[in-house]
């Protein structure tokens, strides 16, 4: 490990400079009598400048309007000048398919930067000796390191192992030789696979749907939970479902995927299955809520909405025997296991 203070501060791409023509992403800094300043994300926030003419196509009546401080977004390069460090921008020449690409690109360079740069940090090197030895190769090689990575989350040799970078040693005889070495090292290699696995590796995704059940049979029970049973039959290894009650006559279906398209299609056909068994009996099943993805709070909620059912129907439990309330219940429900119902 180096024992210097390591440099954390570098481009994305290899060039120094953006080519004319091409949409970069900018944050604005500051707003002056000509135009406004502003830093170039992708390469290491050096300054460009877009002129008040180049905001917009149509006439300006509030520069405030076009362009704030802080502002992240895309625009076109016009000029260069290496010598003089002066880059040349504008707003209103990007077009729309500009726009979506750089996000796209901006979005893929930015991760790939943040793991780059976390590496290289927890290792004490230079992030530009990474970029060298690594990042800049697989751009090269993969059209963006970003494509790199998403291999080397299941098979980081095909694309480590494959990097080589030439130092200069003296020979015996005093004269110096070249020689081709491996350009990642174990130490960096397994930090920067550790990075990218935590960071890449995509994560299941679940998907939720709800639904009413109702089945005013005698046996009324016993049918709810045969199709309750129908429909976790309908999913399978890569996409289980599951059912339980959240308070009679409302459930909920879900399932974790990788695959969101193929949830929301496991989902809808063990819908399909529980109506149809349902309706078998005389039961009805209304879908409430469509299959859909679902966030963590979407959780949270359900399970506090759930709690507070619970708590509920505890404080009125001694109220069983009142002529006014209708008696829905049907027993206990095991709601984890999915083994009962209710009628309602």
């Amino acid at each position: 490990m180096a024992s210097h203070s390591p440099n954390l501060e570098c481009r994305m791409y290899e060039a120094r400079y953006p080519e004319v023509d091409m949409a970069v992403m900018i944050q604005v800094k500051n707003i002056a009598d000509m135009g406004a300043y502003v830093s170039l994300l992708e390469y290491n926030n050096i300054e460009g400048m877009i002129l008040f003419s180049e905001l917009s196509r149509r006439r300006i009546r509030s520069v405030s309007s076009l362009i704030k401080v802080g502002r992240i977004e895309p625009v076109m390069v016009l000029r260069v000048d290496k010598e003089k460090g002066y880059i040349d921008l504008s707003k209103r020449r990007v077009s729309e398919e500009d726009i979506q690409a750089c996000e796209e690109r901006y979005n893929k360079s930015k991760l790939v930067h943040s793991i780059m740069r976390h590496v290289a940090e927890t290792l004490g090197i230079d992030l530009e000796e990474l970029y060298v030895n690594i990042g800049w190769p697989l751009y090269w090689k993969y059209g963006h390191a970003f494509e790199a990575f998403k291999i080397i989350v299941t098979d980081p040799d095909s694309v480590l192992n494959s990097l080589t970078r030439e130092v200069k040693e003296i020979g015996p005889d005093g004269q110096e030789v070249t020689k081709v070495i491996p350009a990642v090292t174990e130490e960096v290699k397994d930090a920067l696979v550790k990075n990218i696995r935590r960071r890449m590796t995509p994560q299941p995704l679940k998907i939720r749907a709800d639904v009413e059940m109702k089945c005013f049979q005698f046996d009324g029970v016993l049918h709810i939970k045969d199709a309750m049973r129908k429909a976790e039959a309908a999913g399978n290894n890569d996409c289980p479902v599951k059912i339980k009650l959240v308070a009679p006559p409302l459930y909920v279906l879900t399932t974790q995927t990788l695959d969101k398209e193929q949830g929301i299609s496991v989902l809808n056909k063990a819908i399909a299955a529980c109506t149809e068994a349902i309706e078998k009996h005389k039961g009805k099943l209304t879908v409430k809520e469509e299959p859909r993805a679902v966030s963590e709070r979407d959780d949270k909620l359900l399970a506090e909405h759930m709690a507070k059912l619970h708590q509920d129907n505890e404080e009125v439990s001694g109220d069983e025997d009142s002529e006014e309330e209708e008696d829905t219940g049907m027993g206990e429900v095991d709601v984890e296991n999915s083994s009962s119902g209710f009628m309602d």
